[in-house]
């Protein structure tokens, strides 16, 4: 059987490589230690067809370094020890560079399986690479991401997505033999949403479908064929990305009825219910923050619901605080303020602490000046004594503006009260 387009063109060595520029391009992060063969273990994390089992590859054979490949779907901590010991046998005692181990969709290991790679990465028998599609942060164990480095990959951008279109119809020993007309890309483009495999797939499906060696590709053509081959969900694509925004912006807009029906979409179609769960914790922040403060604490136990009890019953769960969140007040006043104030460090730099906010542990400190002139807030009436707490290049700058709600509006009534005309409240 013929393997597919994406398998039959993967990249065999750096040169031949698409994207991740900021990895892998002449000043990219990974470059110099791939050169050189020195490689940490690490994490790449990136949407699904951006490279990331083809880099680990990559790094392998330009390392000269053996390589062992583990699918987390269907492999246990048995696979893991097993291809571990393996790993220690082929590294021998005279061998400089480590094996590596590839482990794709590392977020799908259990603790019990992260913990039994430990061992292994601290002591220099192997060198691990993970493939995950979501945030480690959330998805690996802290003992094992301390022993990684994190790297980024992004989605391809139009002109990877056009270079790996033209590469497939110059490399690949079928399809240089047709006479392809790629007259339009735009459908191939829209359909792939940033995952290079997925294009491939798309279009090879289209090359396939087309009888004779001459075949125009054209939007309409695209879609005409395309429609009748895609699933009902797709986790992995761009339904996925459709659909979980088609929530959020249905929760931000105070719609319940939105907001379920997307959510039983994701169910049906097997999202993974943690990363429903995590959206909301972003968003009970991002847009509801300070109109209701127990919105956070509300996303917060679901997320910790979720993950304990697991489905179907966490549905039930993810049902009632998407209603909750939805019927919420909004407000994205804290989203905004802290975007300002991350503008203003990025324009205005380094700028110097006030000397009476800095802190005095030392005679020489106190004698520069350090702390002199700060004002003790409970020392004064109603906790409170106005002073600068900015540097003075962006004094009485307002990055946070209360929203307009009925809790916020006491918030804005308090700073007000506070620091009358100084911020314009």
């Amino acid at each position: 059987m013929e393997a597919p387009l994406a398998e039959r063109i993967r990249p065999q060595n750096l040169s031949e490589y698409i994207s991740q520029q900021h990895l892998v391009g002449p000043q990219g992060s990974l470059t110099h230690q791939i050169a050189k063969g020195i490689i940490p273990s690490l994490l790449l994390w990136g949407p699904p067809g951006t490279g990331k089992t083809t880099l680990a590859q990559i790094m392998a054979e330009e390392s000269k370094r053996p390589f062992y490949v583990l699918s987390a779907i269907n492999s246990g901590v048995k696979e893991v020890r097993e291809v571990i010991e393996k790993a220690k046998q082929s590294g021998g005692l005279f061998t400089a560079k480590n094996p590596i181990l590839f482990i794709d969709e590392i977020h799908r290991f259990s603790k019990s399986q992260q913990d039994s790679l430990l061992a292994a990465v601290e002591k220099g028998w192997v060198t691990l690479i993970g493939a995950t599609t979501e945030n480690p942060s959330f998805e690996v164990i802290p003992a094992l991401l301390s022993r990684c480095q994190v790297y980024v990959l992004n989605p391809f951008s139009r002109e990877d997505l056009e270079a790996l279109l033209h590469r497939a119809m110059e490399k690949d020993t079928v399809l240089k033999n047709k006479n392809i007309n790629l007259k339009e890309t735009e459908a191939l483009l829209k359909l792939s949403g940033g995952d290079g495999r997925k294009l491939l797939n798309v279009f090879e499906l289209v090359i396939n479908a087309t009888d004779g060696d001459s075949i125009e590709i054209t939007n309409d053509r695209v879609m005409q064929l395309a429609q009748k081959h895609t699933v009902l969900y797709d986790k992995t694509g761009e339904q996925h990305y459709d659909i979980i925004s088609a929530f959020i912006k249905s929760i931000r807009g105070s719609d319940p009825n939105g907001a379920v029906y997307w959510l039983a979409r994701m169910i049906e179609g097997g999202e993974d219910l943690k990363f429903i769960a995590r959206r909301m914790l972003i968003l009970s922040s991002e847009d509801i923050g300070n109109a209701n403060p127990t919105a956070l604490i509300m996303a917060n136990n679901t997320f910790q619901a979720v993950t304990t009890i697991g489905y179907p019953e966490s549905r039930i769960v993810l049902s009632q605080c998407a209603v909750y969140l939805a019927t919420s007040p909004k407000s994205n006043a804290s989203y905004m303020a802290i975007g300002k104030a991350q503008q203003a460090v990025k324009q205005t730099g380094d700028l110097p602490v006030p000397l009476h906010l800095r802190n005095a542990p030392t005679k020489l400190m106190k004698e520069l000046g350090y702390g002199d002139e700060y004002k003790y807030s409970h020392d004064y009436a109603n906790n409170f004594a106005e002073q600068e707490f900015l540097p003075d290049e962006i004094t009485e700058t307002k990055f946070y503006d209360p929203g307009s709600n009925s809790r916020e509006n006491s918030t804005r009534d308090f700073l007000k009260n506070r620091w009358k005309d100084k911020y314009n409240y």
